[in-house]
């Protein structure tokens, strides 16, 4: 099925004022930085968003149970790697914003008694929107392990991951959804409202068997109806699996529309739901190559 719907609402420039301005970007490591940043500061600019760039310090731990003794020499060693790495990343997140208009600022939290994740989550909630890296098992800290899903999972807040080395277009103008009767679908559609650029193109796409009664797509078709009134123009589309995985379906049709990002629910609170929808997120964040918003 494919089906188009164009925007009907002209008020305020053609859309409801629903822009970002509070963005988090998560600088793990210094190997992928730039590579948010270049993702980060055009989606800032376009919205005037409020920038914050977030890099948490390692706390070294010492368990009881070890018999070690940890001498101030390797304590100044450790304590230096941080910095260092930290003074990395402030000079990318200050390079790459120097020169623009909208306010930007670089945090630097301390894990201490906390992991990454919980710091990240803690810091996500406050958010708009949180921009991470897929993960890199090559350069990630051991308490950088699983923050992505941490994050989607805790902080409350749509998270886009970003492949890893993408040079892609900018976040905005071409978007894909993708749709299914849960409440994980229905919140990522209403936060890609946010990160559109005016006049963006949306697919819509339900994947899986079609079926007999029309009146199934009524949710699908109600909510296209939805972006269209925010000045967005919207179109429908129905594709099997034919034996491929939800996740390949989306990034094959992310491909053919040249879409600049996907938009999903994701995981949920089920035993049966997460085996589907959990399974299609665990797979978008290791393997897509154009960044994917997570609600």
């Amino acid at each position: 099925m494919r089906a188009r719907l164009c925007k009907t609402n002209q008020l305020c420039n053609g859309r409801t004022d629903l822009h970002l301005k509070t963005l988090l970007v998560c600088l793990t490591t210094p190997e992928h930085a730039s590579t948010l940043m270049a993702v980060a500061v055009p989606l800032a600019r376009k919205h005037s968003a409020h920038l914050i760039g977030l890099h948490t310090l390692e706390a070294l731990e010492v368990y009881p149970g070890i018999a070690m003794h940890v001498d101030a020499k390797a304590f100044a060693t450790f304590n230096a790697s941080q910095k260092e790495q930290a003074e990395a990343i402030r000079a990318i997140f200050n390079t790459a914003t120097q020169n623009e208009d909208f306010i930007s600022e670089y945090r630097l939290l301390k894990a201490q008694s906390k992991t990454a994740a919980d710091r990240l989550v803690e810091s996500a909630r406050a958010a708009d929107v949180v921009i991470m890296s897929q993960a890199d098992k090559a350069t990630d800290r051991f308490d950088q392990h699983g923050v992505q899903r941490a994050v989607i999972q805790q902080s409350g807040r749509p998270v886009i991951v970003v492949p890893l080395g993408y040079e892609g277009p900018e976040i905005g103008k071409r978007l894909l959804l993708g749709w299914s009767d849960t409440r994980e679908a229905a919140r990522a559609a209403h936060d890609l409202i946010g990160v559109t650029d005016h006049d963006a193109d949306i697919t819509v796409l339900r994947v899986g068997k079609r079926q007999a009664d029309e009146m199934h797509d009524a949710d699908m078709i109600g909510l296209s109806a939805t972006l269209a009134r925010h000045g967005l123009n919207v179109e429908l589309r129905h594709l099997d699996r034919s034996g491929q995985s939800i996740s390949e379906v989306l990034m094959t049709c992310a491909f053919e529309t040249g879409a600049d990002l996907i938009a999903t629910g994701a995981y949920g609170h089920s035993t049966a739901y997460d085996f589907v929808l959990g399974a299609t997120s665990q797979s978008l964040l290791r393997k897509a190559r154009l960044p994917v918003l997570f609600s």
